[in-house]
């Protein structure tokens, strides 16, 4: 018989009655409950059966909830109801997500951590398998979001990784995590498939009119900023067309500051430091009194014992030191605009189409202002370690530098300038089609387009050369050193200059100043492209009513990433001095620290390059050469592909994904139990094309393809041992496709900052495992849960850069690479991909869930939400490409312990919440660089919360409250000493504003 579109193929009348049964005004509150379930967290034709269920259940009981402990309970009963695996999140009200930032509120879900990015959530792990393994899907249209980043947070993304951060929360109302696999649902992933839901107009089925205002403080930066948000909705001729239109803006201006290093290296790196005068100096340049050659007039320590004595402790392979030590100051400014729009259209009972639309657009500036000592990661053609001389140094037992003072140190004061934008949309049309009482069909076909911009990327330096007595100090702070300067780093026209190449008047017109770093201006513009176009289509036909359904469906995608980066052809990026009359060319950085608790004499003032004014003396964005022979100090002309610091940056993926499944959906009962999940099978076929360029004639460009095929067999079933207790198992076989930049067939060489040649390999294979879930799930009262879980992947196939050093001239490529002052002797860092065997991952995650309804008065409107995870790797990493040894340890970016816990309270009037998240210590690179074991991040816990009072139906107050312990970015290198890589905070956030419903 002819069904309401929407209601599940099949579905007993008993259950149609009792549905209709309801009064209309609670049928308007539980479609407010489930709002957005139907779309994200049940299968596409199964979702009216649990809604009818869910209100036949919620019509025993008078009480209606709202706030808080709705969106909880209507979450809940999405997990309850799900065949597979699954966590979901509410939004508490319409376009009132519960936290400002989606991966914020990600990481509340257990098995579920983030990182951060400026202090927001921007990428997220689960159950310890990081972005790159997580898929993510909006309006189910799978989609890819990337911005641009620091350098410490990873750069600009040109991975899988998703960046959360593009898109405001209130864009959104519900988003389900999908732990376990199923044949439907596409391939990709190894972690999990996250699904973003945003609202439709036949979620209401009535005009809906809201909107909210909040102003955002600051207490580093302080800076107040606004942020707001929308939602108009309606439906017409008979309730057969909905169109809804929503949209979301937000402004932050923040400070980043802290310490930080660029890693640590050991006493014999760069060349290692210039020995005193009586002790054999290892740089073959050094005279009997200067440290290298005598035109650099750096003189050597005289002879003595201690002078030796130090020496000999700082030159040991074992003791550690920073390479580039420096308190910095990093200004964010980021505006976030956010467009929604769904059109549904229900010609008759059996159509429903649906157009959806997602534009979202942030734009940045981000500026970043460092007073650095550059020598210690340096050479002895770039002025480094082999002209500095120690005149004291304390070492740790484990070999950590703990106090040093050093002549003949290059002092650097560095500003960085970003303008970034990413743009996103996402067009969708959907047709869901019952051809009879038990066919359906679902189509749907959209594309996902980002597009990233790095338009200005520019970096300037003062420069004052081979000073005397600069100190060091960890003795007192292991995370934020005294550093001290022997002049004063705040002095207008002072020691902090720009150092210019010497222009000539006649013969060959030198790029460098030989054995020194002269001032730099680095222009970098860059971006990055994804487009992803799909179409889907599947059969649902119901066998056995209530019983059995068999699905069968077709899966096109074509995925194309390019990227593209240029820099000036002058690949050593010096500068002449200023011509006479440029004027002031120098600003004042002030008031750094204050949310740092510094030691005392830490400067919080200094000199930094006015870019604005370096770049109109110099005219550097003209892209020609302004003085001086092509490739000189004065060629401001920027390459690509042709220059190879920039080359590898240059490249192009496609991938043409077809994959078919066919699925059985299952319920009945087994032994007395009722027993229902699926089984199916998906195949797909993935050819990819990688585009790069080679060094070989300037940039040659090389495409390589490769085709492979993967059988991705899964099963989820779940059985009810009692009413409320479920039992659930998951097993599947899965994959994720190599990293885009891995896959990169051609290279690229470095010759400024840290020297390296990485190259990608385009034959790479997949990532491959297979994964078993396990969990036993107590609803033991309304909104009331506690669950257990157990899962383990195996991981068959993994992927891993191997690093090593050695000298240029033993890589087998041209000296004419490298710039003419380089000797081919420099070592550099060699990294490139390679297919490793990988390893096991278990883990456990706990779950508790409870309204405190059991408390006398108004206690019972106190709750708690809380969860546990626990998560063991053991992944085989190689150690060098020149070596069968191996090392076992962690997967990168699992923290082995995480937990969330929320407490809440919520009276249908006044409601709040704090939440706590913590994220025990994570890796983030094995082997390390520089001569380290590893490197990573260390444990955070950050603290949310927030307050709302309902002045009445329409108009709500509302007060939060977000990092409220200004936790620190704490990123570190090696096990034994956990030394500070970042450290830095941004301060804490305070929002206050009001929502109103028309």
């Amino acid at each position: 018989m002819p069904h309401r579109h929407g209601t599940r193929l099949g579905t007993s009348a008993s259950i149609r009655l009792r549905a209709a049964a309801l009064p209309a005004p609670r049928l308007t509150r539980l479609a407010a409950c489930l709002l957005g379930t139907a779309t994200l967290t049940l299968p596409a034709w199964s979702q009216d059966q649990a809604a009818a269920s869910a209100a036949a259940d919620k019509s025993l009981d008078t009480v209606v909830v709202t706030g808080i402990r709705a969106s909880l309970e209507s979450a809940l009963n999405a997990k309850r109801q799900d065949k597979g695996i699954v966590d979901v999140i509410k939004a508490e009200d319409i376009a009132k997500f519960p936290d400002t930032n989606l991966a914020e509120s990600l990481q509340r879900v257990p098995g579920v951590v983030i990182d951060r990015d400026a202090g927001e959530g921007r990428n997220i792990t689960v159950r310890g398998l990081g972005a790159d393994f997580t898929r993510v899907r909006i309006n189910g249209i799978e989609a890819l979001a990337t911005t641009g980043g620091t350098d410490s947070s990873g750069g600009a993304n040109r991975s899988r990784g998703f960046d959360f951060n593009v898109f405001a929360a209130e864009l959104f109302n519900t988003i389900t995590v999908r732990k376990s696999s199923s044949a439907e649902v596409d391939e990709g992933s190894l972690g999990a498939t996250v699904d973003l839901q945003a609202a439709r107009p036949f979620d209401f089925n009535k005009r809906v009119v809201t909107g909210s205002v909040k102003g955002r403080y600051n207490d580093l930066s302080r800076k107040t900023d606004p942020r707001m948000a929308f939602l108009l909705s309606d439906v017409f001729l008979d309730k057969k067309l909905g169109v809804l239109v929503s949209g979301a803006y937000s402004k932050r201006r923040l400070y980043e500051e802290g310490f930080s290093s660029v890693r640590w290296d050991n006493g014999a790196s760069s060349g290692g430091w210039c020995s005193p005068q009586g002790v054999t100096p290892s740089n073959p340049a050094t005279t009997a009194t200067t440290c290298g050659p005598a035109a650099q007039n750096v003189p050597r320590l005289p002879a003595s014992q201690a002078a030796t004595d130090a020496y000999n402790a700082a030159s040991s392979a074992n003791n550690f030191h920073p390479r580039l030590p420096r308190y910095g100051r990093l200004t964010h400014d980021q505006d976030r605009l956010g467009l929604t729009g769904s059109i549904q259209f229900r010609p008759t009972d059996r159509t429903l189409l649906t157009f959806d639309m997602l534009y979202s657009k942030l734009d940045a500036t981000r500026q970043e202002d460092f007073l650095e000592a550059i020598s210690f990661s340096r050479t002895a053609s770039q002025g480094g370690k082999p002209q500095t001389s120690v005149v004291e140094a304390q070492y740790a037992p484990n070999g950590a530098l703990q106090y040093g003072v050093f002549n003949g140190v290059d002092i650097r004061s560095e500003s960085r300038y970003d303008e970034l934008s990413t743009t996103f949309r996402q067009p969708s049309l959907t047709l869901e089609q019952d051809i009879t009482d038990h066919l359906r069909l679902n189509a749907k076909i959209g594309r996902a387009d980002s597009k990233f911009r790095n338009p200005v990327q520019t970096t300037v330096t003062l420069d004052a050369l081979n000073v005397n007595g600069y100190t060091l100090d960890f003795r007192n702070d292991d995370r934020l050193p005294v550093i001290k300067y022997p002049f004063d780093p705040a002095q207008a026209n002072g020691a902090m200059q720009i150092v210019g190449v010497p222009q000539v008047s006649s013969g060959t017109q030198p790029t460098t100043v030989a054995n020194t770093t002269t001032s730099e201006i680095r222009i970098r513009p860059q971006g990055a492209n994804n487009r992803n176009d799909i179409a889907h289509l599947d059969l649902a036909w119901e066998v056995i009513p209530d019983r059995l359904t068999l699905k069968a469906g077709y899966d096109y995608k074509k995925y194309a990433f390019d990227t593209y980066e240029f820099r000036r052809v002058n690949q050593n990026d010096t500068v002449f001095s200023a011509a006479a009359g440029a004027g002031v060319l120098t600003s004042m950085l002030t008031g750094f620290g204050r949310g740092l608790n510094l030691p005392s004499g830490t400067p919080t003032s200094w000199v930094i390059p006015d870019l604005n004014a370096i770049a109109a003396a110099y005219d550097i964005y003209c892209n020609c050469i302004k003085s001086g022979p092509a490739g000189g100090p004065g060629d401001f002309t920027l390459s690509s592909t042709t220059n190879g610091n920039a080359r590898g940056n240059n490249r192009a993926v496609v991938e043409r994904d077809r994959g078919g499944f066919v699925q059985a959906d299952f319920e009945g009962r087994l032994a007395g139990l009722k027993v229902q999940g699926n089984v199916g099978v998906r195949y797909v076929v993935t050819e990819q094309e990688a585009t790069g360029y080679l060094a070989t004639g300037g940039g040659t460009e090389v495409v390589i393809g490769q085709k492979y095929k993967d059988w991705l067999p899964a099963l989820n079933v779940s059985a009810n041992l009692t009413k409320d207790l479920i039992a659930r198992f998951a097993a599947a076989k899965v994959m994720a496709r190599p990293q885009l930049g891995n896959l990169n067939p051609g290279g690229t060489i470095s010759t400024t900052g840290t020297l390296s040649i990485t190259t990608g390999n385009p034959y790479l294979k997949p990532f491959r495992a297979k994964t078993f879930d396990g969990s036993l799930e107590w609803y033991f009262g309304r909104n009331a849960f506690i669950g257990v879980g157990v899962f383990q992947k195996n991981i068959d196939t993994y992927i891993q850069s191997l690093r090593t050093n050695a000298p240029y001239n033993q890589t087998g490529l041209p000296l004419s690479l490298l710039p003419s002052n380089f000797t081919g002797e420099e070592v550099f860092q060699l990294t490139t991909p390679i297919n490793t065997p990988g390893g096991k991952l278990r883990g456990i995650e706990l779950n508790y869930q409870q309204p405190f309804t059991f408390l006398p008065s108004w206690g019972k409107n106190f709750g708690t939400v809380l969860n546990y995870t626990y998560v063991k790797s053991k992944i085989t990493y190689l150690v060098s490409p020149t070596s069968s040894a191996t090392i076992t340890d962690d997967l990168l970016n699992m923290s082995p312990k995480s937990w969330n816990a929320t407490l809440y309270y919520d009276d249908n009037t006044f409601s709040a919440r704090v939440s706590a998240s913590k994220r025990s210590s994570f890796l983030t690179r094995v082997p390390g660089q520089n001569n380290n074991d590893v490197e990573g991040k260390n444990a955070t816990l950050n603290v949310d919360a927030s307050i709302s009072y309902k002045v009445n139906d329409r108009l709500t107050i509302t007060l939060e409250g977000v990092n409220l312990t200004n936790e620190a970015n704490d990123q570190f290198i090696s096990r034994a000493r956990n030394s500070p890589v970042v450290y830095h905070v941004t301060g804490r956030e305070y929002l206050l504003g009001a929502s109103y419903k028309f």
